[in-house]
């Protein structure tokens, strides 16, 4: 099964080659990892996307809380939380599909970052499925590359119950 795992740590050299090592060194993947500064410069955070039965996520939890740098750790898979991916795609439509690729970049609330005479780089952000959605219709269109980013995410506010 498929996790995100939110990771608070100092923001210090070679945090996240750390982690990565650990990974790495026991064998496991990571699907993707996005890592970057919180409000506070002296911490940072990073969202891991990772597989494994209940024993391997449980054994990469209890390691990465082993790791000296590590602050807190959520596991954010069973919480209720908002992720997001980005997608920056290039596409050499034919010119009779020009106003198809614009029509659904619309469509997929994305907007055109950079055109020249023979392609439009798109933007796109939201979930994994959105994005996979928006490539595949991209596909007979003429993509010629694309860049995606990991998936960020994070927990959502539990509501304060009033008297």
């Amino acid at each position: 099964m498929r996790h995100t795992i939110s990771v608070l740590a100092e923001n210090k050299f070679g945090v996240l080659s750390r982690v990565a090592a650990l990974f790495s060194g026991r064998g496991y993947n990571i699907e993707s990892i996005s890592s970057g500064p919180t409000i506070d410069p002296q911490i940072s955070i990073m969202t891991i996307v990772t597989s494994g039965d209940d024993w391997v996520i449980e054994q990469i939890t209890k390691q990465l809380n082993k790791l000296i740098d590590v602050i807190k750790l959520v596991d954010l898979t069973e919480l209720d939380h908002v992720e997001r991916e980005m997608i920056l795609l290039k596409v050499s439509p034919r010119k009779e599909n020009k106003i198809e690729v614009l029509r659904t970049a619309e469509i997929f609330r994305g907007r055109v970052v950079d055109s020249s005479q023979d392609t439009y780089t798109i933007e796109v952000t939201g979930d994994e499925k959105k994005i996979d959605a928006f490539i595949e219709l991209m596909r007979p269109m003429g993509i010629k590359e694309f860049v995606r980013t990991g998936k960020v995410a994070i927990a959502r506010e539990i509501p304060k119950k009033t008297k």
